[in-house]
């Protein structure tokens, strides 16, 4: 008894499910529907990220500055916005620059643009990225109050509404997350238990011949994990199918939004999934095994 037969304990693991089916289908249902929870609204996070990363004018402010300051009032303006708090980066575009880039822009009928040329009417300007929302404001005023800055634009309003909706999601994606756990723990360890009252009597018997707690226990610890891993399998299989059919969706109807590709971060959702399945049934067996483990 002191020496563990692999091919019995996960096989006593495995029909552990079978006795208790209904059970242990609830308990993978469950679980299931957990993982998959988890799944949607991470990746639903996960993109928001991306998106507002990709649009750089939700967390840009752009710096006018006065037309008639020279090069050396524009170098000063750049160290005094550079000696203040809340700055990611800027990055200063000269009038010269700006005029190429709306000839750019006009293509074939550039042509127009030559005249200004000699007068550009187009300032200098700073796109300064701030690196927290909280001190936008502060940020503003300051930058608003420099010598020589004629005017300070900015989006913050929206990023701000796309932070509060980001913040209710995740308020509600952890509510609903933890109810869906407690619930596929309790399934689980009332599985369990009922495998354990349904093979009282052999236990009994192993006890008598010398068998040792971790030996007995061990096809429950296995029907655990068998649980957590069909369920994270079935999770993962149906994260896929949903993520691919909303991203066709998305994309058809919404091409101004990127959404990572599954095949980008399947592999990240595959260990998530397998892992916390996995844990999650173990714990459940641990819980439900407490009693059992101190006779």
């Amino acid at each position: 008894m002191s020496r563990f037969n692999v091919g019995y304990l996960v096989g006593q693991g495995a029909k552990g499910l079978f006795r208790n089916g209904v059970l242990s289908v609830a308990a993978i249902a469950v679980l299931m529907a957990c993982l998959v929870v988890l799944g949607s609204f991470s990746g639903l996070l996960y993109n928001i990220n991306i998106n507002l990363d990709k649009i750089a004018l939700l967390n840009e402010i752009v710096v006018i500055v006065d037309y008639d300051c020279d090069d050396a009032k524009v170098s000063e303006i750049e160290d005094t916005i550079l000696a203040l708090d809340n700055i990611e980066s800027i990055t200063f575009t000269s009038k010269e620059e700006a005029l190429e880039q709306e000839k750019n822009r006009y293509g074939e009928y550039s042509d127009v643009l030559d005249l200004l040329d000699k007068d550009n009417p187009l300032p200098d300007i700073f796109r300064v990225r701030y690196a927290s929302l909280a001190g936008v404001s502060t940020l503003v005023y300051e930058l608003e109050h420099i010598d020589g800055v004629k005017k300070v634009s900015n989006r913050s309003d929206i990023a701000s509404d796309i932070e509060n909706v980001k913040n209710g999601v995740m308020r509600v994606f952890i509510g609903f997350l933890a109810v869906l756990f407690v619930v596929s723990v309790f399934i689980i360890i009332n599985a369990i238990r009922a495998t354990v009252q349904s093979r009282s009597k052999e236990i009994t018997v192993m006890r008598y011949v010398g068998a040792t707690n971790r030996f007995m226990m061990t096809p429950f610890w296995v029907e655990g994990i068998l649980i957590g891993l069909f369920a994270s399998i079935l999770a993962f299989g149906i994260q896929w199918y949903l993520y691919n059919y909303i991203e066709v969706m998305i994309s058809n109807g919404y091409k101004w939004l990127y959404i990572v590709p599954f095949a980008d971060i399947y592999l990240k959702v595959l260990i998530a999934f397998v892992g916390i399945g996995v844990l999650t049934g173990l714990f459940g067996s641990l819980i439900s095994l407490r009693k059992f483990s101190r006779k």
